[in-house]
Parts: structure tokens; sequence; C-alpha cells
């Protein structure tokens, strides 16, 4: 059975390393550096210098969770009348 885990090689500011996601993160990492015209490499280099500890693969994991969240929460407050 194959992982559902998927490894990959990224450059962060210059430097080489491998980042462990789930391919749903992978896709939602895509989906947001797209949208922000930015290639996937620069948006983990931004996740990487602003997170405040953990390792990266959880700071990405995090960030994507805020991002769509945020995005939700968003919608639901255009849908819901004021009271």
């Amino acid at each position: 059975m194959k992982s559902p885990v998927v490894k990959r090689s990224i450059v962060v500011a210059g430097h080489k390393t491998s980042v462990s996601l789930e391919e749903a993160f992978w896709n939602g990492m895509k989906e947001i550096s797209g949208l922000r015209n930015m290639t996937l490499s620069e948006l983990v280099g931004e996740i990487d210098s602003n997170r405040q500890q953990g390792n990266l693969s959880s700071a990405i994991r995090l960030f994507v969770l805020d991002y769509f969240k945020s995005r939700a929460m968003a919608v639901l407050s255009e849908k819901v009348p004021a009271q």
C-alpha cells in the first residue's frame, strides 16, 4: 500500500531540503502559491522564515490549514446576514 505522505526536495533560501507532506497539503500549497503569483519554493521560504517553532512540515500543514480556514470563514461571513 502506498503511503499517503509524499517526500519532495525543495530549495528554501538557497538550500535544498526535503519536506514530507500528504498529497492534499502539496496540492493546497500549489494552489496558494499560484494565487499569490509566487513559486512553491518562495512560499515555503516565507513559511519557514515566519515559523516560531516545530519542524518545517508541521509549519506548512498549519499554514495551509489556517489559509483555507480563513477563506472558509470569509465565505461564511458573506452568507450570514447581520443580526
